[in-house]
This record gives C-alpha cells, structure tokens and sequence, in this order.
C-alpha cells in the first residue's frame, strides 16, 4: 500500500513537466507565428508603384513616400545611390503644374509626372544632378515619381502608359 501512496507524487510530477513542456513549446510556436505575421504584414506594406506601359509591359518599383511639404522639399536630396527598382513617389494634395529642381541631389534622375487620373502626363529625362534649374512639364500632375536617370527611356516609359499604386494611401497627404 505503501508503494501507491509513493507513486502519486510522482504521477502529478509528471503531468506538471508534461504541461510545462507543452506551455513552454506552444509559447514558442505562437511567438514564431507573431513573427512571421508581422514580418509579412511588413512586407505587404511597402509602397509600389507600377507602370503598365502601352504594350502591356508591367515595371514595378518600390518606393518611399514624400506626402507632406517636409518630405517634399528634401525629397532625394544627399542621397549618393538609388538602388535598382527603387524611387520617391511624391504626392501633392491637388492636381497642379509642379516644379522640382536637383539642388543638393547627386544622382541624374527621371521625373515621371502623374495625373489624377493615374496616366503618365509628363516625363524629365536624366536630370541633372546638382542643378538649380527648374524642371517641370506644362501638364498638371498630382503624383511625381523620381526613379533613376534613364530608366523611362530603357522601359519605353510614354506619356498616358497607366500608372498602378500599391499600400499608398493619400490620407498622409498635406499641404
């Protein structure tokens, strides 16, 4: 009798390390699931613009956001390297004739004007870095994308090619 009151103790032992097991593994489990949750949802997140040229070619690009008059005035300025696939999409509060200009900026850029309507109105070709110099189309444009120099001309990129914007929302737009 002795010997089954000895194996109680160590009957609960067991269901005790068995469920710390299981709590201490599902903890795990559910701590690597959040990660790669929020890991996708990040990735999800990131704003791309794409542009489906007349002959139905598609060019996606990833982009940072310049929605308020901060981010536009320094826009792609000091930066010395834009990576491949990669740009600014500025983002103006109405559709308007915009100017933009390379001052501080070292690398030549095209400047892709966008109407409201989400059709390429305009495009400056391979500016130059560093200048002063105004540059604009004579179209109103609500969007302007900055992607690296010569890149609209390697893609065929045309005035009225459709333009597509992927986790960009325009409520962060301000005057």
């Amino acid at each position: 009798m002795r010997r089954r009151f000895s194996t109680l103790p160590n009957w609960w032992l067991k269901i005790f390390e068995s469920r710390a097991i299981y709590a201490s593994t599902h903890g795990r489990v559910l701590a690597i699931a959040v990660t790669i949750l929020l890991t996708s949802s990040a990735c999800r997140a990131q704003p791309k613009v794409t542009i489906r040229s007349q002959e139905g070619r598609d060019v996606s690009f990833q982009v940072e956001i310049a929605a308020t008059p901060e981010t536009r005035e320094l826009g792609l300025m000091y930066r010395r390297d834009l990576p491949a696939g990669h740009g600014m999409l500025f983002i103006f509060p109405v559709e308007r004739v915009n100017s933009f200009w390379m001052k501080n900026t070292p690398l030549p850029l095209d400047m892709i004007f966008i109407g409201r309507q989400r059709k390429i109105v305009g495009i400056v070709h391979d500016t130059a870095p560093f200048s002063l110099e105004g540059r604009s189309v004579s179209v109103p444009s609500q969007y302007v994308l900055e992607i690296n120099g010569g890149l609209s001309r390697r893609y065929g990129f045309k005035m009225g090619d459709v333009v597509r914007f992927e986790n960009v929302t325009p409520e962060t737009v301000s005057e």
